[in-house]
């Protein structure tokens, strides 16, 4: 371990060289192509890195959030202020603050990765062929990616925390909104990386807002082997059709809840609540509520007493209008054709009546955002067929879509979802940052025929 890197967090920050943030204005492709070129020099490093090393960072970063938690809030706060100020949206306000327990979370998100095993270097399916050699595949990580994202500052421990497990250097750009914040968390992930003996620049944060920054970094694939947006569906569209770099990404969330014909009415009405109410912002939250005919009539009012006590508004079918009219409090809006595709983030559902298993199939696969559907039912032939037919990237029976997650599905932490079928789906955890190469071992084997 270098000297530098036994120094505390701040002695470290006061001491190492910083690039002036006029000279970034005045340069962002020279700035960007520097941060590229850190990057895939330290991904050299970081990918030979053994797991000790790796373990030893993620759980002096865990410490070091738990440690620096009141510097956090202060510099969360000042976000906060300015945010409130501009007139941000309650949804991205939500997104953006900071809580004890919010760094308690990642901070134990940091330690549960550091636990788990390294996926880096492994060989599996060796198999021996009738040559004598034996073939097999190793994972390994990807290099260097980039990723843009609004609003969540937590999204930098996680980024930072699953790069360094899985082996990859990052480039994190998150959003003007969440600049004190990020800064704040990513001074600690560059002070916990030295105490580990990896350098510094493995992970680096983007430290201008002009938008410049993000057009550089989406074409730079000679620095960037993947990009990673997270955010609103506009910044995501727009990078996917701008990158030069390939993509890991979702465009929204719109969820589905279908409440199946047999179906368990108390359970129902639990897990629909939850899928809707919990929290009403994040991607996994459920957008959209199906019920079939022969449920309607006795869930429907049921569940509609408790959106309107809770006050969100239901955005109904005709059939569901009628069911739903004369609930005390009710907020209720006939639906229009793009309530059927729109991600809320709000305390807003679309809610319609279906007739058949099949035309729930297919209302959730045309108007779905392939990100996170779930089916309520005591029938297994109907839970076995959603699972199989609805084509999206987590498909739930009996549970509540907020369950979609990195850290719930046992990944310690997500560095996003993929809706995307190529190379990563669902949240997409250290494995989703790895990728395999075939490795072949041999005692002297020549090929020998045509």
């Amino acid at each position: 371990m270098s000297a530098e890197g036994m120094q505390p967090a701040s002695a470290f920050w006061d001491n190492r060289q910083r690039m002036n943030p006029t000279d970034i204005a005045g340069d962002i492709p020279a700035y960007m192509a520097r941060l590229g070129v850190a990057a895939r020099s330290a991904s050299a490093a970081l990918a030979s890195a053994g797991p000790a090393a790796k373990e030893r960072a993620l759980r002096g970063l865990g410490a070091r959030l738990r440690g620096g938690v009141n510097a956090l809030l202060l510099a969360n706060a000042r976000d906060l202020e300015a945010a409130r100020a501009a007139g941000l949206d309650a949804p991205l306000l939500d997104r953006l603050m900071l809580t004890r327990e919010t760094i308690e979370t990642v901070a134990q998100g940091c330690e549960q990765i550091a636990a788990m095993p390294d996926p880096v270097g492994e060989v599996t399916e060796l198999k021996r062929r009738p040559s004598g050699i034996s073939v097999g595949r190793m994972r390994v990580p990807l290099g260097v990616f980039g990723m843009v994202y609004e609003s969540r500052p937590n999204v930098t421990i996680e980024a930072a925390s699953l790069a360094i497990k899985s082996g990859n250097a990052a480039i994190l750009r998150g959003g003007s909104e969440a600049l004190h914040s990020n800064l704040a968390l990513w001074r600690l992930v560059q002070a916990a990386l030295l105490e580990a003996g990896l350098p510094a620049e493995a992970v680096q944060l983007v430290e201008t807002t002009d938008r410049a920054a993000v057009g550089c970094l989406i074409t730079m694939p000679e620095a960037v082997d993947v990009i990673i947006p997270r955010g609103g569906k506009g910044l995501i569209a727009r990078i996917a059709a701008e990158s030069r770099v390939p993509v890991i990404k979702h465009l929204d969330g719109n969820c589905h809840v279908y409440v199946d014909a047999e179906v368990d009415l108390d359970l129902a009405l639990a897990v629909t609540d939850n899928a809707k109410t919990q929290k009403y912002s994040p991607c996994n939250a459920a957008e959209s509520l199906l019920v079939h005919a022969a449920q309607a009539p006795a869930f429907l009012p049921r569940i509609g007493a408790v959106f309107a006590a809770k006050g969100v508004e239901m955005r109904g079918c005709a059939r569901s209008l009628a069911l739903l009219r004369g609930l005390p409090g009710a907020r209720l809006v006939a639906a229009s054709p793009a309530d059927w595709d729109t991600e809320y983030l709000a305390p807003v559902i679309s809610i319609k009546v279906v007739d058949t298993l099949d035309e729930a199939i297919a209302h959730v696969n045309r108007h779905g955002s392939h990100h996170t559907d779930a089916i309520l039912t005591s029938r297994h032939a109907s839970a076995m067929r959603f699972l199989r037919e609805v084509d999206s990237a987590s498909v739930m029976v009996n549970a509540s879509t907020r369950f979609a997650d990195g850290f719930e599905y046992g990944l310690g932490a997500e560095i996003g979802i993929s809706t995307d079928k190529l190379h990563a789906r669902g949240p997409v955890g250290l494995e989703g940052l790895t990728s395999l190469k075939w490795v072949v071992l041999g005692q002297g084997e020549v090929r020998g025929g045509g």
